[in-house]
């Protein structure tokens, strides 16, 4: 194994791709009736979930959607290495709650919305460095209960300006396997699954981000904030890869929404750089903006994870798209800084998503 698959300066390029065996989806009612809302595997009929509280709702999702992942995968959670988690709540207590009764090893992590890059990108880096055979990463987020952590209890009904963005309720899980797993070797319920289960796509490259912060302190413009983190981030990836933005067939950010959108544009055409035409946010994607009244669009740790794994991995297999580059963003604050009138850092996570 080829000891050194660092690339550039904050690049990785594993020596053999990494494939993800399979994945799950479990989103909220207003995510169901959305534009992507047949292509989720669950949608809750309500969004407690059978639960008493906004974070067991929350827990419960991550929950299902690893039971989604396993089960397509044909595995047992014991045929698991390791599992990296993580949500927007303090302590990550949505995870910890929700995937304690798997008892796969837990490594926790925190990106904010930029979440789901982070642990797939630290999952590809423990197969690729021979640590690791299976590993699952999972994230969520939830509407109510990162209003009630970040924001305004919802019974106070305060007006959101237009730059808002609404945090979405979902969670999205996915398996990674090497080479070898990816031939079908679960013997768990489901086992007969693995060896006929269509691996999803492969993992071929990450950039990792760096903090990135313009001195912005308005919370309810999550999408500004991030946008100059995914500015850099996609910078840095094309210098790393020595790769043009029509080398993708679409570079896809997170969250940052229809004012994001255009403030990374710019930020990139200062640059020299043009994505306009590969440029798609998951945020814009998974709502109607027009009926469904989300103002700038998605946001929080669930928006990237189920549009992965609900449209951006169909796209994949159905070769309608062969390689992506898919940039999760996150706003790196705290009720605590927020209240102590510290700025929001930015940070983003690349992956090279392809088809097999």
């Amino acid at each position: 194994m080829n000891k050194n698959q660092k690339l550039g300066k904050a690049s990785i390029k594993p020596e053999q791709p990494v494939y993800i065996l399979s994945s799950g989806s479990v989103v909220g009612t207003k995510e169901g009736q959305g534009p992507l809302g047949l292509l989720f595997d669950m949608v809750g009929e309500d969004d407690m979930f059978g639960c008493e509280t906004w974070e067991e709702a929350e827990s419960s999702l991550q929950k299902d959607a690893v039971y989604l992942a396993l089960t397509k995968a044909g595995l047992k959670p014991e045929e698991v290495s390791f599992i990296f988690a993580g949500d927007l709540l303090g302590q990550s207590i949505a995870t910890s709650f929700g995937i304690s009764t798997y008892q796969i090893p837990l490594l926790g992590v925190y990106g904010a919305c930029s979440t789901c890059g982070e642990s797939l990108t630290i999952g590809v880096m423990s197969i690729a460095g021979g640590f690791a055979d299976r590993v699952v990463c999972v994230t969520s987020s939830h509407f109510a209960s990162a209003e009630k952590e970040f924001r305004y209890p919802l019974d106070y009904g305060n007006q959101r300006p237009l730059s808002a963005s609404w945090t979405v309720t979902g969670s999205g899980a996915f398996v990674l396997g090497n080479e070898e797993a990816m031939q079908g070797s679960g013997t768990g319920n489901d086992a007969a699954l693995a060896g006929k289960a269509k691996t999803r796509a492969r993992i071929t490259g990450m950039t990792v981000g760096k903090i990135v912060d313009y001195g912005l302190k308005d919370s309810m413009n999550m999408g500004a904030c991030m946008a100059p983190a995914a500015a850099s981030t996609i910078e840095q990836h094309l210098i790393d890869f020595n790769s043009q933005p029509e080398d993708y067939d679409k570079i896809i950010t997170g969250d940052l929404g229809k004012v994001g959108q255009r403030v990374l544009i710019d930020l990139l055409r200062e640059k020299g750089i043009d994505i306009s035409d590969q440029h798609m946010d998951c945020g814009i994607e998974i709502y109607d903006g027009d009926s469904q009244d989300t103002h700038a669009g998605g946001s929080g740790c669930g928006c990237s994870a189920v549009t992965l794994s609900a449209y951006i991995l169909k796209q994949l297999e159905e070769k309608n798209w062969k390689k992506v580059l898919f940039m999760p963003t996150g706003a790196l604050l705290s009720k605590t800084s927020f209240n102590e009138g510290k700025s929001v850092p930015g940070i983003a996570h690349g992956l090279i998503i392809e088809s097999i």
